[in-house]
């Protein structure tokens, strides 16, 4: 009976010895002795725990993978549509910036250059922001203003009719 204790014994120690030893001669990319080394051993580590996750990551509230950034959908159309008389240069639906280029309104005679902000995803006048030029400056705050409500006032229609109210 001793015997067998003794050999099932010396037999789990040679096992987990040998098991132990498995990762001991890995080669890891580059010297140990080196200063770098166990920087990159803690980010390999760091990044194979993030990788892995836990069971607690089941109850956190992830993001929706379908809303890339942080824009109103009614806001960017209702400003597209407003201001379609304006040749578009450039549109960044990330970051919700769209710049145009110098056009003429139907029956105006002054040319403007319009950089709409849509810095919130709520149809909000707030989230909002829009610089109107002129060929010799700013535009005047009236004319800013008026084309503010005209973009808000579409994009509420364009919600209603989206059928979310």
């Amino acid at each position: 009976m001793k015997q067998t204790r003794l050999a099932v014994a010396s037999g789990l120690t040679a096992v987990l010895l040998l098991t132990s030893g498995c990762g001991a001669f890995q080669n890891r990319g580059g010297d140990d002795a080196s200063e770098a080394a166990p920087v990159r051993r803690a980010a390999a580590n760091e990044e194979e725990t993030r990788s892995r996750g836990t069971i607690w990551d089941l109850f956190r509230e992830r993001p929706d993978p379908g809303r890339v950034g942080a824009v109103n959908k009614y806001l960017w159309n209702a400003s597209l549509e407003t201001l379609d008389f304006l040749p578009v240069q450039s549109v960044d639906p990330f970051t919700g910036v769209i710049t145009t280029g110098f056009g003429t309104p139907p029956g105006g005679g002054q040319a403007y250059r319009a950089t709409i902000l849509i810095s919130d995803p709520a149809l909000d006048a707030r989230s909002l922001n829009l610089a109107l030029m002129t060929r010799s400056g700013p535009a005047s705050a009236a004319t800013v203003r008026a084309v503010e409500d005209a973009i808000l006032t579409r994009a509420r229609q364009l919600r209603e009719q989206d059928g979310r109210l």
